[in-house]
């Protein structure tokens, strides 16, 4: 199963809801697709779509997916990463009206560049290879490494702790 996520800005994604229909359609996707549509306009014909999931529900779709689609908003694709699978990433872009900028973008290649856990997809027209070659891109991939909460809370856990060592001397 393929999960896509447009996350809730509230600028249609269309791109990328139409482009995923229409691999669906033409077979270039062959397996079942589960679509979070958000404020999207182009509603698909050949995917299970929502426009809006709640939590649990996301959370389950992302650890059923053997891919997971999202745009370029952090949340959505972190949560992908903490299940230790490799998203690839279609950010919204400005020229067609998906943001009010490019953030999206540049962001997502700067995690990229950092962590080299991302398949980011600025081009729809190169999503079906991409889909068709997932397997061979993700390998060797790590999509783990944003999952630093365990390290996180124990930093902060020591430095509480010596804080409160400290005001009790």
């Amino acid at each position: 199963m393929i999960f896509v996520t447009v996350g809730t800005h509230e600028q249609p994604f269309n791109r990328l809801v139409q482009k995923i229909d229409e691999l669906k359609e033409t077979g270039v996707i062959t397996e079942d697709v589960v679509v979070q549509t958000g404020f999207s306009t182009y509603e698909p014909k050949y995917c299970k779509w929502q426009k809006l999931l709640p939590y649990q529900d996301m959370r389950k779709y992302v650890e059923q997916a053997r891919i997971v689609i999202t745009h370029g908003g952090p949340s959505s694709f972190i949560m992908p990463l903490q299940i230790g699978k490799i998203p690839i990433v279609v950010p919204r872009q400005s020229k067609f009206n998906e943001h009010v900028n490019d953030h999206q973008v540049f962001f997502a290649k700067a995690v990229n560049e950092r962590y080299g856990n991302l398949i980011v997809v600025e081009d729809v027209d190169t999503l079906g290879d991409v889909i068709r070659d997932y397997d061979k891109i993700a390998k060797g991939m790590q999509g783990s490494q944003l999952n630093n909460n365990a390290k996180f809370c124990s930093a902060i856990e020591k430095i509480a702790d010596e804080l409160v060592g400290e005001g009790e001397k």
